[in-house]
């Protein structure tokens, strides 16, 4: 049996960043965890200082130069914001301040206040000059917000460092963000095993194991981060039509594909559209694939393929696509 011996570790963005590998490797371990610092300094909208908060500061007032990584991010998410808009929304950052779900101070904003704010997240008032690298959003106030995509984007940056030093085979954990390389050497059958946390759960629980060959494993739940009001929950998957949280069926969605940004990006899609918009889409994109778990305890697998799915927690029922 051999075993992920060599396990690096560092609290970066918001999280635990983990990489595990077979071989030791600290050069290229180096080189990673300088980069995911270099770009959580450019992406991060929780410190005063980053590219992205140059951006909202200037808001209403002037285009910003930002380096051509960040600008290349921003124009992805404007145009998935654009073509999906009634469930993600890079420009939904006035939301996500008002009401701090995850952060201290937070609240439910008076209806007045989501109006208001409503009024400041359209990804249409948001110019990219790709001539320049320049950024402008053209009402004060206004504030893009990258959290839903960064993740993602930097665990393939990190898997693309690794192929750069030779690294082949390993797990890349971004907080939830799992990206595996290659196959694995500790499954007979070349599988990595990812826990699929039970929502709720305050001990660890699974409610099954996710097998995959170099794939990414995204998921987006409403347990992440919330809060009770008047035996209401209040989770941080905000809709940017009514500028309240989703409310629908769904506990989490996880996404298996190719890459970790098309998990955030899908992730978050899907849990605002539900399970049948979502099936329709992928029976249209058989590259991706989905595990949906329900509120009622129904876990829905859509597009099978891709994974296998091993059920430890007996509470669900599985319905497969």
């Amino acid at each position: 049996m051999v075993n992920l011996n060599y396990e690096y570790t560092q609290h970066l963005i918001g999280t635990t960043v983990s990489l595990m590998l077979f071989e030791p490797n600290e050069t290229a371990v180096q080189a990673v965890f300088q980069t995911i610092k270099m770009l959580e300094d450019k992406l991060t909208v929780n410190r005063s200082s980053s590219e992205v908060m140059s951006i909202n500061l200037a808001a209403g007032h002037h285009p910003v130069i930002v380096s051509r990584s960040v600008f290349s991010l921003i124009e992805q998410a404007q145009k998935i914001s654009l073509y999906f808009n009634s469930c993600f929304n890079f420009a939904i950052g006035p939301l996500v301040k008002l009401w701090k779900i995850g952060f201290n101070g937070y609240q439910v904003p008076s209806a007045k206040l989501i109006r208001e704010k409503l009024l400041l997240i359209d990804p249409k008032n948001i110019e990219l000059d790709a001539n320049t690298y320049s950024v402008f959003l053209r009402k004060p106030g206004m504030e893009i917000d990258l959290g839903a995509i960064a993740k993602g984007y930097i665990a393939d940056v990190v898997k693309s460092i690794l192929h750069q030093h030779q690294v082949y085979k390993g797990i890349i954990n971004l907080g939830g963000n799992v990206l595996t390389l290659g196959s694995s050497l500790t499954d007979g059958n070349g599988y990595w095993h990812i826990g699929l946390r039970k929502p709720f759960s305050t001990n660890g629980k699974l409610s099954g194991i996710i097998k995959v060959k170099d794939k990414s494993v995204v998921t987006s739940g409403i347990y992440e981060r919330f809060f009770i009001q008047n035996y209401r929950l209040y989770h941080h998957l905000l809709n940017p039509q009514t500028g309240y949280p989703l409310n629908n069926e769904l506990e989490s969605v996880t996404i298996i594909s190719d890459s970790s940004l098309e998990g955030d990006i899908y992730s978050t899609i899907f849990y605002g559209w539900g399970v049948d918009k979502s099936r329709q889409y992928l029976q249209k994109h058989q590259n991706l694939s989905a595990i949906f778990l329900l509120k009622n305890k129904t876990a829905i697998l859509v597009n099978p393929d891709n994974f296998i799915f091993q059920q430890i927690d007996t509470q669900y029922q599985i319905k497969t696509d």
